[in-house]
């Protein structure tokens, strides 16, 4: 009996030592969620206060558009489609007019080739990816708001629009069909447009946009960038025998197979850097690699020992909203909720990185790179749609996955 009374007295202390701290924990995080809306809702209002009446944001004009009106061609496809990914994660309803419009814009930018870009631009891959990316989210939103999420044979209202599309992005991959071959460093990699060399941080959006519009791992276009991808990791192995690899293996990623925005180690090696690091590590998952392969295991102890939400470690300030971005999608692809670094602390990626935005946003609602205007970062437009990105990946939970 005396047992009995023991157990139950303990249990009953370890009750009222324990549910309290969970208590005050989720009261904690839900005060914390709901900070991150309200952020999200002034940054909204931000948007809807910036957006140009022809649909676009932008930063300078030429040309005409329909009507007779001005059309907004530099800086403003690529923009534009982040932003109104942005704002359809932040919960507007593709019925709300600005989002009419913005999305009209967009269809007035598709190109007879299937792009969607500025024409005589200069980033027509680029463009293309993230309005991709755009309208197959908008796609989703459609049929949620007419309660078809999931149901078999649904066609989105965008689904010729991205077939289109991604049959244009296809044919400027580096590959076989443009006589580059497997032996060539560019392989499988894509660039900004045209015949611009490719870089790693278009071939992570070319991913991006390729899984977002329905293609799986085993797609022969996945598979062909992830040779170029591997090719820019900082990892001496049968998948990247160029002489830099050996350099500075030390798992990390830079901007192409020959350079790194970081520029050069002392070994004379190419310095890795997170934005890029995040790129890859996320092209490969994409590609259906598991944490068994050594260019995962590589590049996943890079990002551990480099974990931070004030820097794009290897860069500093310089495209830090970018980092951000590609973070979050990166980590929210792999379906981790804590990270630890290289000093064995546990880290809640998904609080402390919306913290610091929450600690970021300006008064009236927006983002900008305040140290440095590089990858248009001065562009607070821009950013904000970027952070909208970044803050809903910070409020998804596994049931959202």
């Amino acid at each position: 009996m005396n047992r009995i009374l023991f157990a139950f007295t303990l249990a009953a202390f370890f009750f009222a030592l324990f549910v309290p701290i969970c208590v005050t924990a989720a009261a904690e995080s839900g005060e914390h969620d709901v900070a991150v809306r309200k952020a999200m809702d002034k940054a909204v209002a931000y948007l809807r206060h910036t957006q140009h009446p022809t649909g676009a944001w932008h930063d300078e004009s030429t040309g005409r558009g329909p009507a007779g009106r001005r059309r907004f061609i530099v800086a403003s496809v690529g923009p534009t489609a982040v932003i109104l990914a942005g704002l359809f994660d932040a919960g507007v309803r593709s019925d709300d007019p600005m989002m009419q419009r913005g999305m009209g814009y967009l269809k007035f930018s598709a190109q007879g080739d299937g792009g969607i870009y500025t024409r005589d631009g200069f980033f027509q891959n680029y463009e293309t990816c993230v309005a991709v990316m755009c309208f197959a989210l908008a796609n989703e939103v459609a049929k949620k708001e007419m309660n078809l999420a999931g149901a078999p044979g649904q066609n989105g209202p965008y689904d010729e629009l991205l077939e289109k599309a991604q049959k244009y992005l296809r044919k400027n991959q580096f590959i076989e069909d443009r006589d580059v071959h497997p032996d060539d460093s560019e392989y499988g990699g894509i660039g900004y447009g045209g015949d611009t060399r490719p870089d790693l941080s278009n071939t992570q959006f070319f991913l991006d946009a390729l899984v977002a519009s329905g293609a799986s791992a085993d797609d022969p276009a996945i598979q062909k960038a992830l040779v170029f991808v591997s090719r820019c990791q900082n990892l001496e192995s049968e998948y990247n025998t160029q002489a830099w690899a050996a350099r500075e293996p030390d798992g990390g990623f830079v901007y192409t197979t020959e350079s790194s925005t970081a520029g050069e180690t002392e070994s004379g090696g190419l310095r890795s850097y997170a934005s890029m690091t995040y790129a890859g590590f996320k092209s490969m998952i994409y590609a259906g690699l598991t944490k068994e392969d050594k260019r995962v295991k590589a590049a996943y102890e890079w990002i551990t020992k480099h974990y931070s939400v004030t820097e794009n470690p290897g860069l500093g300030q310089t495209g830090l909203y970018y980092y951000y971005h590609t973070m979050a999608k990166a980590l929210d692809t792999l379906g981790a909720n804590e990270i630890e670094d290289a000093a064995g602390q546990k880290h809640a990626w998904k609080t402390e990185l919306s913290a610091e935005l929450l600690r970021r946003q300006r008064d009236d609602g927006s983002w900008i790179n305040d140290a440095s205007a590089q990858y248009m970062e001065n562009n607070a437009a821009l950013v904000t749609g970027f952070v909208l990105l970044v803050l809903a990946d910070c409020l998804k939970n596994d049931h959202d996955r």
